[in-house]
C-alpha cells in the first residue's frame, strides 16, 4: 500500500520539549524562501506555498538539494520490551547500496546519498507499545518519540555531520507498526550541534522492508510531494493520480524513476534538456528516454543497444495556465525503469498550487480504454498510458496534439507536439 512518508547534540530537556510543541499532526511544510532562480523559461512555474510546491522557479533552501554529495546518518532505536532479532547491519543491507543506486542513476550521476550507519542499537527509555506508533501519530506521541531518540543518542552521534537523519527502530518490537514511516517536518527547528535539525525520517519497516520506501522518504527530505490519491476513508486504490511511474506515487512501481519535472526540480536536468513549446507552430523535438544517463544501453530503433544518450532533450513543457503545464517524456525499459510494462511518450499535468497528496501531478492516459500488466502494476489503467511510436493522441481539454513519429538509431524518440489544434 502506497505510504504517506512523509543534526546534534541536544543543549537541554526543556529545549527538547520547547521545540515538539511546535510539531502539528502531519508534516507541514516551509513557505518560499530566496533563493537563485533555476529558470527564466516561461514554462517554469511559480513555487507557492504549498507544502512541497511543484513550482521550480526557485528553489526552497529549507531543503537540502541533493545537487551534490549528501550524508546520511542511521541511528538504531531498540527498546526495553524486545531484544532485537536483526542487527544493525543487516537493517543497513536492507536500504543501501540500493537507495544509493537509486538516487544515482536517477541524477544521471550528479548526486551521492553516502550511508553513515550505527554498528549497535542505541536503548529508547520506554517500551516500544508506549509511543502509539501508527500510521496517523498523534502529535503528542510522536514528539515524545523524537524526545527520546534524540537525548538517547545525544553524545554518541555528531548530527552536525549530517543532512539526512534515519531513526531507524527495532522492526520487531511489540509497538512498531510498519505503516508508519514517513518523514516528520518540524514547524520550528531544534538546535543541536550548532545546526538546525528540520525533519527527521523515522523508519518502522519490516525486514526485509517494502522495495524503494526509504528512497521515497528521502525523496520527500528533498521537498518532492506524494503524489499518490488517499481515499478518505482508506479504502480503495491509492495509484490513480500517476500509477507506476514515478517513485512519490507508490514505491512499488514498476517504472519508479522520478518524473522529469522532479528531475528539473531538483538541478538533475540543465535547462538545454527541456524545451519549452509555445508557438502554435508544431515543434518536432527528439526525446531522449529520461532514465537514459551517459553509458547506459538504450534499444534503438533497429532493436541493437546503442550508448551515448544523456545530454540531449529530456522533457517537453506546454504551459496551459497561470499554475499548470503539460508535461511530455520518453519512458522505457531502461534505468529504474527497468521492469516499465510500456514505452513511449508519457504525458501528465503538473500543477504547482496543488499540494502533496492533492494531486500536483496526474498522467494523463493515452489509451483510456485498456490496462496492461495487471498482475504486476500497482495500477493497471494507467500501465500502458504512454503514447506509442506510430500512434497520436489528443489531451481531453488542452487542444494539444501529439504525434509520435517513431525512434531513432540511437534509440530516442521523434515527437511533433501542435498547440491549439
Amino acid at each position: 500500500m502506497p505510504r504517506q512518508f512523509p543534526r546534534a547534540r541536544l543543549r537541554s530537556t526543556a529545549a527538547v520539549f520547547t521545540t515538539m510543541s511546535a510539531l502539528a499532526a502531519t508534516s507541514l511544510g516551509t513557505g518560499p524562501s530566496s533563493a537563485e532562480p533555476d529558470s527564466a523559461e516561461p514554462c517554469a512555474l511559480t513555487r507557492t506555498d504549498a507544502h512541497h510546491s511543484e513550482g521550480l522557479d526557485t528553489w526552497n533552501a529549507a531543503y537540502p538539494r541533493p545537487a551534490r554529495a549528501l550524508d546520511a546518518v542511521m541511528v538504531f532505536l531498540a527498546f526495553p520490551d524486545a531484544h532485537p532479532l536483526t542487527t544493525p547491519q543487516e537493517l543497513t543491507a536492507d536500504h543501501f547500496p540500493a537507495t544509493t543506486r537509486f538516487f544515482e542513476r536517477a541524477s544521471y550521476g550528479r548526486f551521492t546519498l553516502r550511508p553513515h550507519p550505527l554498528r549497535h542499537w542505541i536503548q529508547m527509555p520506554q517500551p516500544s507499545t508506549a509511543y502509539d506508533i501508527q500510521r496517523d501519530w498523534s502529535a503528542t506521541h510522536r514528539a515524545a518519540y523524537l524526545r527520546d531518540a534524540l537525548a538517547a543518542a545525544d553524545g554518541q552521534v555528531d548530527f552536525s555531520r549530517y543532512d539526512v537523519v534515519y531513526f531507524v527502530a527495532d522492526p520487531d518490537a511489540p509497538g512498531v507498526d510498519s505503516d508508519a514511516t514517513k518523514v516528520v517536518n518540524l514547524t520550528s527547528p531544534m538546535r543541536a550541534d550548532g545546526t538546525d535539525l528540520r525533519r527527521v525520517v523515522t523508519v518502522f519497516e519490516q525486514h526485509p522492508p517494502d522495495r524503494l520506501v526509504l528512497a521515497h522518504e528521502t525523496g520527500h527530505v528533498f521537498d518532492l510531494p506524494d503524489l499518490y490519491h488517499r481515499p478518505v476513508d482508506g479504502k480503495g486504490d491509492w495509484d490513480t493520480h500517476v500509477g507506476d511511474w514515478d517513485l512519490m506515487g507508490s514505491q512499488f512501481g514498476l517504472a519508479p524513476d522520478l518524473f522529469g519535472w522532479h528531475k528539473w526540480k531538483l538541478g538533475w536536468l540543465d535547462q538545454r534538456q527541456v524545451r519549452c513549446v509555445q508557438d502554435a507552430k508544431p515543434a518536432r523535438l527528439t526525446l531522449e528516454p529520461l532514465a537514459a544517463g551517459p553509458g547506459v544501453a538504450v534499444a534503438g530503433a533497429a532493436g541493437a543497444p546503442a550508448f551515448g544518450l544523456g545530454r540531449g532533450t529530456k522533457l517537453a513543457v506546454v504551459r496551459t495556465g497561470r499554475d499548470s503545464v503539460l508535461a511530455f517524456e520518453a519512458r522505457g525499459p531502461v534505468g529504474n525503469d527497468l521492469r516499465a510494462c510500456r514505452q513511449g511518450v508519457l504525458v501528465y499535468r503538473v500543477r504547482g498550487e496543488a499540494q502533496s497528496g492533492g494531486g500536483p501531478i496526474e498522467v494523463i492516459d493515452a489509451h483510456p480504454r485498456t490496462e496492461a500488466c495487471w498482475e504486476d502494476s500497482v495500477y493497471p489503467p494507467l500501465a500502458d498510458a504512454p503514447i506509442g511510436a506510430g500512434e497520436s493522441f489528443t489531451v481531453p481539454g488542452e487542444g494539444v496534439r501529439v504525434e509520435v513519429e517513431g525512434r531513432t538509431a540511437s534509440g530516442a524518440w521523434t515527437v511533433r507536439i501542435t498547440v491549439g489544434s
